[in-house]
């Protein structure tokens, strides 16, 4: 009894270092003086197919408090719906340096990042700054993520992000998931080892810190791109920094069956790239499972009710914290109780995903072999594998 209550009480002492933590982080973060410093900037946004907001998201990089950026959309699909979207942000951003190239090769298994290959050789920036296409911005974000580049130490720059749920309650589990325990995790990281990994929301590196890893050219068979790039920067002994900026993703599962996919493509993900993460979360990262097995072999009973006390009360306050003090995510004032139904979802997920290593994403199904992708099923169409611009 006593070696599963001592394990019981790993989570809750993870839940103890992750809020001072996180208080910290989001009490001392200096306001950034970037003011002088604004080299130019290359966006890249690879698209495939058309998120809840598009337009909003896209535009949102459109409004930027910054004085020289492009942006670069690329598809593979001439049918591809997003080019109407592109087309009438065009339309309503004039002034604005925006290109699409439609068709790219095949270089590999990702269909990201073999439209990161191509937008990269048409950059014309120094500068290169990533993230996914459901990603909204605000206006100072071009100089948040530009300001740690300052360092000639600092070599890549991501950022942490919070979830934009629709309304519906499985969006809102998903954003919670988001802001209050990714985030969480993230920030815990960064404490023990460093920054060593980059996050899709943001990826931002330059051409020589990239080329010194081969270019996205040796990502694309890479199940997280993400975290690779952040991670072989770092391994060169470049610093990746944390930008001084919240960003937000698309929240919009349909169902529980969309919600379970997407938490066990993360995991399966997760357990691919960094299985010693992986192994901390499933042990010490989740207090849900190991509150309940405590406290069914706790005696006396009043112990088995201080450890389902203890996480409630730590894991809770760990998601005001970080879910709305620190990231400003207003899902977490709203349906704050939701935070204890996220854990259960999540551990069944990760503890299915221990037993698989398939994935599928917007209608591709790959096959993951020690981090490497496979794609085992891919869309009828064929990608146009010419290249046209429809802007210059």
């Amino acid at each position: 009894m006593w070696i599963v209550l001592a394990f019981g009480c790993l989570p809750l002492l993870y839940y103890l270092c992750a809020l001072e933590t996180a208080w910290r982080f989001f009490r001392q973060r200096p306001p950034a003086d970037d003011r002088g410093f604004v080299p130019p900037i290359s966006v890249l946004k690879p698209v495939r197919g058309l998120d809840r907001h598009a337009f909003e998201n896209f535009a949102s990089f459109c409004g930027q408090d910054y004085p020289t950026y492009e942006i670069l959309f690329a598809v593979a699909d001439e049918d591809d719906p997003a080019i109407a979207v592109i087309h009438r942000l065009m339309d309503r951003f004039p002034r604005q340096a925006i290109r699409l190239v439609v068709g790219v090769p095949e270089l590999g298994p990702s269909s990201k990042v073999n439209k990161l290959c191509r937008l990269v050789r048409e950059a014309r920036f120094d500068l290169l700054v990533v993230s996914d296409s459901d990603i909204s911005v605000p206006p100072g974000y071009l100089r948040a993520v530009a300001a740690p580049f300052r360092d000639p130490q600092v070599g890549a720059v991501t950022c942490l992000y919070r979830g934009a749920s629709d309304g519906r309650l499985v969006s809102d589990l998903e954003a919670i998931g988001i802001s209050t325990d990714f985030a969480a995790g993230v920030l815990v990281a960064r404490r023990l080892e460093g920054v060593s990994f980059a996050l899709g929301a943001t990826m931002a590196t330059t051409r020589a810190r990239l080329a010194e890893i081969g270019g996205f050219e040796a990502l694309v068979e890479c199940c997280a791109d993400d975290y690779e790039l952040g991670h072989r920067i770092a391994t060169r002994g470049h610093r990746v920094a944390l930008a001084d900026c919240i960003v937000s993703t698309e929240c919009n599962a349909g169902n529980l069956g969309d919600l379970v996919r997407h938490e066990f493509r993360w995991a399966v993900t997760l357990r691919h790239s960094r299985p010693f993460g992986y192994a901390g979360r499933m042990l010490v990262g989740q207090a849900f499972p190991w509150s309940l097995v405590a406290a069914a072999v706790a005696r006396p009973p009043w112990m088995a009710g201080a450890f389902v006390s203890a996480y409630l009360v730590l894991r809770l306050t760990l998601a005001w914290v970080v879910g709305l003090r620190g990231l400003g995510d207003r899902t977490v004032r709203r349906r704050w109780w939701l935070v204890p139904m996220y854990d259960a979802i999540h551990i069944l997920v990760l503890l299915a995903a221990c037993c698989s290593s398939r994935i599928e994403w917007r209608g591709r199904v790959y096959e993951l072999h020690r981090g490497k992708l496979a794609a085992i099923r891919t869309s009828t169409r064929d990608p146009d594998r010419t290249t046209r611009y429809l802007r210059t």
